[in-house]
C-alpha cells in the first residue's frame, strides 16, 4: 500500500495537506455514511495510510525504505534474535551509513485527538439540540506557557545531542559492531534540557485541565455516528495546534418508534369493525398526532405512509416519511350481544362455524335443542 496514493497527496505534501485529505476521504468512506460495497475496506485503508503519514518517524521510514516497522513482517525476527535492542530501522541505518533524515524534535506537532461519547434520547437525535459538555484534556501549562521551564529560566539546547534529539550508538551484534540511532538519553529525544523545571507541570509543559465546549447536535443524527470539533482535543508539542475532539452519539431506543435513516416506523392496532368498515384514527408521530384514514376492508399488516413525518435528513434538506403498519386485533372475550352479532354476520355470509368456546348457557341450549 502506498499511503500517498491512498490519500491522493504528493510525497512532499505538508502535514496540513495530509490532514485535509484524510478528513475528506474518511468522511466520504465512513461506514455510517457510505453504504456502498467496499466502503468499509476503503475507510480502513485510508486510516492506515493516515497513521503512517501523520507520524514523522513512520513517514520517514516509508520514504526511505518503502515500508514501516509495522509493515515489515518478514523482518520481525530480527528484534527478537539478539540484536541488543536494535530494530528494523537501526539495522538498515547501519547498512546505509546511518544517514537517513531525522524528524526535527523541536518542530511543532499537533496534539492528540480525543473521543467523547454522548447519550441522546430518540427525540433528541431526531430534532438535534444545543448543549455544553465538559471533559478532561491536556492543555498548555499556563505558568510556563508550555516551555516546561521555571519562571525566569528557559530550556537550553541539549549538550549531548546538540538539539537533534537522537544520538548514534555503537552496538555489538552477531554481524560485528553496528552503529544505531537512538533517542538521546539526556533530553529524552526532545533536543532540549530543562535544568529548572516548572513547578506547576513538572517540566512537561502540559497539565490536565477540565475543559468545556458548546456542542450543536445536528438534527437527524443516528446511533453510532460522530461529529468532529476542530482544536478541542489535547495540546500540541512545541507550540503545535491542539488536536480534535470526536463526539460519538449513542441514541436510546423509543418505546413508540423505530428508525432507519430518515424513515420512522410504528405499529397501531385496529379492531375488526374498524378494519372492516373503515375509520379515521389518530396516529402518534414525533411531530405530534396525525389523523389517518383507514379504508374499509383493510387487512392486517397493511402499511400507510405519512409523508415528511419522519426524521430530518442529515446533511440534506427535507424530512423522511413515517410508515405506519396496522394490525387487526381479534378480541379474546365477547359479550353475548357481540357473539350473537358475529353469528348473524357469519350466517349472512354463508359461513358454517362450529364454535369450540361456547359459554355454559349456549352449551345447555344445544343439549336440549
Amino acid at each position: 500500500m502506498n499511503p500517498y496514493d491512498v490519500l491522493g497527496v504528493s510525497k512532499d505534501a505538508s502535514d496540513a495537506e495530509i490532514k485535509r485529505a484524510y478528513r475528506k476521504l474518511s468522511k466520504q468512506y465512513h461506514p455510517d455514511i457510505n453504504k456502498e460495497p467496499g466502503a468499509a475496506e476503503k475507510f480502513k485503508e485510508v486510516n492506515e495510510a493516515n497513521d503512517i503519514l501523520k507520524d514523522p518517524q513512520k513517514r520517514q521510514r516509508y520514504d526511505q525504505f518503502g515500508t514501516t516497522d509495522d509493515q515489515a513482517g518478514g523482518f520481525g525476527g530480527f528484534d527478537q534474535g539478539g540484536f541488543g535492542g536494535g530494530g528494523f530501522e537501526d539495522i538498515f541505518s547501519s547498512f546505509f551509513g546511518g544517514g537517513q533524515r531525522q524528524a526535527d524534535p523541536n518542530a511543532p506537532r499537533q496534539g492528540a485527538d480525543l473521543q467523547y461519547r454522548m447519550n441522546l434520547t430518540f427525540e433528541e437525535a431526531v430534532f438535534g439540540k444545543k448543549t455544553t459538555i465538559s471533559y478532561n484534556r491536556q492543555e498548555v501549562c499556563a505558568t510556563c506557557n508550555g516551555s516546561g521551564a521555571k519562571a525566569g529560566t528557559h530550556a537550553e539546547t541539549c549538550r549531548k545531542c546538540h538539539g537533534q534529539g537522537r544520538i548514534q550508538v555503537d552496538r555489538q551484534t552477531p554481524f560485528g559492531s553496528m552503529r544505531t540511532t537512538e533517542a538521546c538519553d539526556v533530553c529524552g529525544g526532545t533536543g532540549k534540557e530543562i535544568k529548572e523545571k516548572c513547578e506547576t507541570c513538572g517540566g512537561s509543559g502540559h497539565n490536565v485541565q477540565k475543559h468545556s465546549v458548546k456542542v450543536t447536535v445536528p438534527a437527524g443524527i443516528e446511533d453510532g455516528q460522530q461529529i468532529r470539533l476542530d482544536g478541542q482535543g489535547g495540546s500540541g508539542e512545541n507550540n503545535g495546534p491542539y488536536g480534535d475532539l470526536y463526539i460519538v452519539f449513542q441514541v436510546s431506543p423509543s418505546k413508540d418508534f423505530t428508525r432507519r435513516g430518515a424513515t420512522i416506523y410504528s405499529d397501531v392496532s385496529l379492531s375488526f369493525p374498524q378494519a372492516t368498515l373503515g375509520d379515521e384514527i389518530n396516529v402518534k408521530t414525533v411531530h405530534g398526532d396525525v389523523k389517518l384514514k383507514i379504508p374499509s376492508g383493510t387487512q392486517t399488516g397493511t402499511t400507510f405512509k405519512l409523508r415528511e413525518k419522519g426524521a430530518p435528513r442529515l446533511n440534506s434538506s427535507g424530512k423522511g416519511d413515517h410508515l405506519v403498519t396496522v394490525h387487526v386485533v381479534t378480541p379474546k372475550k365477547l359479550t353475548d350481544e357481540q357473539r350473537k352479532a358475529l353469528r348473524q354476520y357469519a350466517d349472512a355470509g354463508g359461513d358454517k362455524i362450529t364454535e369450540h368456546d361456547k359459554n355454559f348457557f349456549d352449551k345447555m341450549k344445544d343439549a336440549f335443542s
